[in-house]
């Protein structure tokens, strides 16, 4: 069944066009993605189809009564009502009879009213409904209903419009970007729900992993020009390069047929026959495709890095509390060359925070932060870039300076950068307050890279991305050989670029697990199935779970750890062959003193790790044999 249709709608914004001519339907129990790079116009599709704004051209029909729910990125709440009224104040019709069944509740000397509601809730089915809203309220953590919406913060008030639009069951869900400000225990619960519910959506959203597992249908609006794909994201990629493969060919055979076209009009007589005015009209259609550009541009980030000494960051009996909540607890931690971090856990459990420390943002309570002397971090916050007013594009990276320092001795000027980071010239002299929320985003993490840091830090850096940047980004990552520290909630993002992980479990308990988000949630799985199978065999007062460093070690050894195992002995092979190196190095008899000393302490370090890694590997292999 048909619920919406678009129709040959366009929109332009001055001389920008951001699409014209597009039709799409959505029909009931569709899943559809909406792909695009930032500022194509997604969102304007969004505001088009929600009602919030108006096509140019073109017109949008709906089937009659069907009610239409819209999650914006920055949603709109009134300040002044709490929690449970901005709820309330949806036109569910059952939404409205436990509302009044509340307040029957809290007035039992009207039994007349009280009798009214409860039956009221019997007709409506609203018992099983009051439970649902409850659970939605209550894994998006809003579980304060009196809470005025103007003290909670950006991220609860995110939560708190998807949380309204879940619970008002609309016939067709809108949303844009419904991931942002959700920790990864509650984007894999929506994305259960959604997977589960018979629910109608149009999205945007920039997590690959929620595409691929909630999708049924994905549209890709490229060059103002829309094409729709009957599966999920990895339908839609293997589908996508088809159909570039197909236009390579296709504008190949245009420049082939412009070059025989060309030569014919420089020897076409003056005498123009019937025919030859035709094949001059059908030449400039040639023409065009001939000279049809794929505006597919790749960010080449080859920054050179600064050199990083053997000291790098290091953590001395690290605590951070306010008030009762207890950040961190006495940690201590070394952070290795080339170290690959990634930091997950739920909201409030500081990650933020530990990166402010690193940084020297904020102070810890107790403890000591060593940075060593050659650190260079670059810091990517969830604040982004401060807009200036009448600042263009351009004077926020020359800020920075006008030339910035490449690999092999090159050097790249601030408008080229910009042309890598997809801003072409007519965009650097646009007023940053002309930018999406996106393009912001990605002019911010120019001016970080840019400054050519050693040790990178990046907080929610995915947030607003589109996912041609993403994939720019990701690449940029694999090849940094400097420090990664990442935040995120974009799973297939830390899976890509991250080696191991720091588990903020909250109360200052922090894991350090080996691997990437997919490989935890695996152990997690198998945990939590371990734990399950154990309390039907042992004593309640042993059902504890273990952590992986704990297990009991007459077992055979899980996945994770089987790979654990064999990337230790490839990594403790390569330490050894560097501590060769180095010795050998020593026999060089025009070091200086102060080579000779970095050297030693280089030489320590490497010794300490093989060490470590050395018992690790015993450990596991006790396991395996055992």
């Amino acid at each position: 069944m048909n619920l919406l249709t678009v129709e040959h709608i366009s929109k332009s914004y001055g001389e920008l066009r951001l699409f014209s001519d597009i039709s799409f339907g959505i029909n009931k129990d569709q899943k559809i993605g909406l792909v695009a790079k930032n500022g194509s116009g997604k969102t304007s599709i969004l505001n088009i189809i929600s009602g919030k704004d108006l096509p140019d051209s073109g017109e949008v029909n709906s089937r009659k009564g069907i009610r239409i729910s819209f999650l914006e990125q920055e949603p709109v709440l009134d300040p002044g009502l709490s929690v449970e009224e901005i709820i309330f104040t949806s036109d569910n019709e059952v939404l409205k009879v436990i509302d009044q069944y509340e307040e029957a509740l809290a007035n039992p000397e009207d039994e007349q009213a009280y009798q009214k509601a409860f039956e009221a809730m019997d007709r409506f089915n609203a018992w099983d409904f009051e439970t649902q809203y409850k659970q939605i309220l209550f894994k998006l953590k809003l579980s304060d209903l009196k809470a005025k919406v103007k003290v909670l913060s950006g991220g609860q008030k995110k939560r708190l419009a998807l949380a309204n639009a879940l619970i008002n069951r609309p016939d067709l869900l809108v949303l844009d970007e419904p991931t942002n400000h959700l920790d990864l225990e509650m984007i894999e619960w929506l994305e259960a729900y959604f997977k589960k519910e018979k629910i109608t959506l149009f999205m945007v959203t920039h997590d690959r992993y929620f595409l691929e597992r909630v999708c049924t249908d994905i549209l890709e609006l490229d060059a103002g020009k829309l094409y729709a794909y009957r599966g999920n994201y990895s339908y839609y990629l293997e589908k996508r390069d088809a159909r570039l493969d197909r236009e390579a060919v296709e504008l190949h055979k245009s420049k082939i047929l412009y070059k025989k076209e060309l030569d014919w009009m420089r020897r076409q007589p003056k005498a123009r026959t019937t025919k030859s005015k035709s094949r001059i009209a059908d030449f400039k259609t040639i023409k065009e495709q001939a000279h049809k550009r794929r505006e597919a541009h790749e960010v080449q980030l080859e920054i050179n890095m600064e050199r990083l000494g053997s000291k790098i960051l290091e953590l001395h009996n690290v605590s951070k509390a306010f008030s009762d909540l207890i950040i961190l607890d006495k940690l201590d931690y070394n952070f290795t060359k080339g170290e690959r971090l990634g930091i997950i856990g739920k909201n409030g459990t500081g990650k933020s925070t530990f990166l402010n420390i690193l940084t020297g943002i904020e102070k810890p309570d107790s403890g000591k932060v060593v940075v060593g002397d050659t650190i260079k971090f670059g810091y990517y916050t969830q604040k982004g870039i401060p807009v200036k007013n009448a600042q263009k594009v351009i004077d926020v990276v020359r800020e920075f300076g006008d030339y910035i320092p490449l690999k092999k001795g090159k050097q790249i000027s601030a408008q080229q950068l910009l042309e890598r980071f997809l801003f072409d010239r007519k965009k650097q002299y646009d007023f940053v307050e002309k930018l999406s929320g996106g393009e912001r985003k990605r002019l911010y993490l120019c001016t970080v890279l840019i400054q050519n840091p050693n040790f990178l830090i990046l907080d929610e850096p995915t947030n607003d991305l589109d996912i041609v940047t993403l994939n720019v980004l990701e690449n940029f990552l694999l090849d940094f050989p400097g420090c990664l520290l990442v935040v995120s909630h974009d799973r297939y993002f830390m899976d890509k670029v991250v080696d191991h992980l720091f588990v903020f479990r909250g109360n200052g308990q922090i894991e350090d697990f080996p691997g990437n988000y997919s490989d935890f949630r695996a152990y997690e799985d198998s945990s939590a199935r371990e734990s399950k199978d154990a309390l039907k065999e042992v004593p309640a007062d042993k059902n504890q779970k273990k952590s992986w460093k704990d297990r009991d070690e007459q077992r055979k050894l899980s996945y994770l750890e089987q790979k654990e195992y064999g990337k230790l002995e490839r990594e403790i092979s390569e330490l050894e062959n560097k501590k060769k190196e180095l010795e050998g190095r020593f026999s060089g008899s025009s070091l200086s003193g102060a080579e000779i000393d970095e050297l030693s302490i280089e030489l320590k370090q490497l010794i300490d790790l093989i060490e470590t890694k050395t018992a690790r590997w015993f450990e596991l292999s006790a396991i395996l044999e055992g």
